[in-house]
């Protein structure tokens, strides 16, 4: 299913290959994900100066809550380098990691990550708690946050308030259907 977004894709020019060159690549990822219906967040994996993954949410199309961008992401990134060790790689995701993608950054060995939007509540590579730092931890990495801030903001707000106003009418839809319903059933008595 295509679902109109709002939002348009960003081309960065090729010739600076900096953070926010990668991370506009995510945000196109994230904009993918709008189309399908999911949560807009995207990732890009870099090697070398090249983005060897990219993948945006899907945990709504395929019923797995595990299918967020950066698992998906990491899976390609291992499968493209041959190696599950991603030391040499950086992640650029539009928001901040929740725990479980976290734990897969800290256990496939990734480089260092660059995120969008922090989020103090569920972030954990810096928000909540900083699982890329602990120090009893077997791999470490380093965090940056804020590339392309307002950009990421601006589309996690859109969709859900997108959402929010699908369900309202949603709602009011099905209230109208009752409503009538039961107003035809007394009509018939």
């Amino acid at each position: 299913m295509q679902i109109d977004c709002p939002f348009e894709k960003i081309y960065p020019s090729a010739l600076k290959r900096d953070a926010e060159y990668f991370m506009t690549h995510a945000y196109n990822e994230a904009i993918e994900a709008w189309k399908k219906d999911e949560v807009p967040i995207g990732a890009v994996i870099e090697y070398q100066g090249q983005i060897i993954a990219s993948a945006h949410n899907q945990s709504r199309s395929t019923n797995d809550p595990t299918a967020h961008a950066e698992i998906l992401a990491i899976s390609q990134a291992a499968s493209f380098i041959g190696d599950w060790r991603l030391n040499e790689c950086t992640l650029y995701v539009t928001k901040e990691p929740c725990p479980m993608c976290s734990g897969a950054l800290v256990i496939a060995r990734i480089g260092k990550v660059y995120y969008g939007l922090p989020d103090p509540r569920m972030g954990c590579v810096g928000g909540a708690l900083d699982l890329g730092a602990l120090p009893d931890s077997n791999h470490n990495f380093e965090s940056v946050s804020g590339v392309l801030q307002e950009l990421n903001h601006d589309i996690l707000k859109a969709f859900f308030e997108k959402k929010r106003q699908d369900n309202v009418a949603k709602k009011a839809a099905a209230l109208k259907a009752s409503t009538e319903t039961s107003e035809d059933a007394q009509t018939q008595t």
